[in-house]
């Protein structure tokens, strides 16, 4: 099972061309889902929609933008399927109409009780259309509309839920945007001059030229209708656990993450990796794109020269997250070549951003040496990964994470590295601001939320894989 990101999302209220901004603000977000891309729009009596397999510009026309996705409120969805078989019926936004009420979700997120609310809500006569866990919040949010209004309902069905989510939800002429209460996954809130936009990184606000406000608090629900903007608790405050692993990885450099920016980080995460572990060395290079940021870092810390010693191929996909292993080994292969008059009789020191299961890394160091690099030293801007996540990232059994069941220098040995350093958890814990505010447990293994044996045991044996 591969390692993959989750899902990126979109929203804008009150614009004349909403759906040809939200197709730029998910063209934006396009290293956050690769698999399947949808928009949804409310044209003030229907909601209309368009979804497909592939890339935002595959699977967008002018056709789709400019004629047939009418309306002035737009969300959208950018997907990798971890939940749900890679179909177009698991592609988002989902979209449901029962009685007068028409409803569209998009989710970025994983629920770990899932297998047991389905169960629940299929007794009692639930007809689940895909394998998505996000329909679990539509079918409780249908049932609690016959209680209250929209707000109660979401409120409700977020009450159900266990697990990480950022929800944005489209019902008729109201749009809603909920973060889980720990706030793993990122949602912030913008404005381009009288429209309102929301995304999963603010990368898409840049391109739109709309001004970032802020970040959806965890455990807070934004209503949008018409002028007005309400914020309303959706949830008792408990302790903010958002995913460190946004900023070690993820997301875009150029992005604000809960209200950090990602390029600061990365580079603060090499000063640190440079202070904790500096190899006698005659350079530092890092694996493109993901390691450059706190490479320059470690490099002006280090006093260490910087050389692109690896040139990507940019019209390849991440490697990281493509939705098979045979795509992956094959996108692997192509992605970087060297420069070889760089390499041979070099003492080289790779920083990169993490290690998961080092079969990568392996064939890369391999190929250094068999260029006639003499000495190949590596550095880590995160700790080890020891355990398993059940919030959103696919790596979701120890058995594929090597730092789970061998020790640094086990792992130097397989990767064939003259050394290895990991960034401590103090040193990760020192590059970002927010210092008490992030979840650790794929490091530590203290996980804030309990995860049921039953869901534990399907994703451990890969039979429901449970993350986005």
């Amino acid at each position: 099972m591969s390692k993959k990101d989750y899902c990126g999302l979109f929203a804008i209220y009150n614009h004349d061309e909403a759906a040809r901004l939200a197709y730029f603000g998910l063209y934006a977000q396009q290293h956050r889902g690769q698999e399947s891309a949808g928009i949804v729009t409310w044209d003030g009596e229907n909601i209309r929609e368009h979804k497909g397999m592939g890339l935002v510009h595959d699977v967008f026309t002018e056709r789709h933008l400019g004629k047939e996705l009418k309306g002035r409120i737009a969300v959208g969805h950018v997907r990798y399927s971890t939940t749900g078989a890679s179909l177009i019926r698991n592609a988002q936004p989902f979209l449901v109409r029962f009685g007068n009420t028409q409803l569209a979700i998009a989710h970025n997120g994983n629920l770990v009780n899932t297998v047991e609310l389905r169960r629940e809500l299929e007794a009692t006569g639930s007809i689940f259309q895909t394998t998505m866990d996000s329909e679990i919040f539509v079918h409780l949010i249908a049932r609690h509309l016959r209680d209250g209004g929209v707000e109660q309902a979401v409120a409700k069905a977020c009450a159900r839920v266990r697990g990480a989510y950022s929800l944005l939800i489209l019902v008729n002429n109201k749009l809603i945007a909920v973060r889980d209460p720990h706030g793993f996954r990122p949602l912030a809130l913008g404005r381009v001059n009288d429209a309102h936009v929301l995304a999963s990184e603010t990368c898409a606000f840049d391109l739109l030229e709309a001004e970032y406000i802020r970040s959806i608090e965890p455990g807070e629900m934004l209503v949008i209708e018409n002028k007005c903007v309400t914020s309303i608790p959706a949830a008792e405050s408990i302790p903010t656990r958002q995913c460190i692993f946004e900023h070690v990885y993820f997301a875009r450099p150029d992005s604000t993450v809960f209200g950090e920016v990602v390029y600061e980080n990365r580079k603060r995460m090499g000063q640190i990796l440079a202070e904790e572990s500096t190899p006698d060395v005659d350079f530092v290079m890092p694996f493109p794109d993901s390691g450059i940021y706190a490479t320059v870092g470690y490099a002006q810390t280090s006093g260490l020269p910087l050389e692109m010693c690896m040139i990507r191929n940019h019209y390849v996909g991440r490697t990281f997250i493509q939705p098979s292993q045979t795509m992956r080994d094959y996108s692997t292969r192509i992605k970087i070549n060297p420069v070889r008059s760089m390499i041979k009789g070099k003492r080289i020191c790779i920083v990169d951003d993490s290690i998961v299961r080092g079969t990568t890394i392996r064939s890369r160091v391999k190929k250094l040496r068999e260029l006639g690099a003499r000495e190949v030293h590596m550095r880590v801007c995160c700790p080890p990964i020891r355990f398993p996540c059940f919030y959103g990232i696919d790596f979701s059994s120890k058995g594929e994470l090597i730092a789970a069941n061998n020790t640094v220098e086990e792992i130097e040995r397989f990767i064939g590295l003259d050394s290895l350093h990991y960034l401590s958890i103090e040193g990760l814990l020192k590059s970002v601001h927010a210092k008490d505010s992030w979840c650790m447990a794929c490091f530590n293994g203290d996980y804030p939320i309990d995860v049921s044996p039953e869901t534990n045991k399907s994703c451990l044996e890969n039979e429901v894989a449970l993350s986005w």
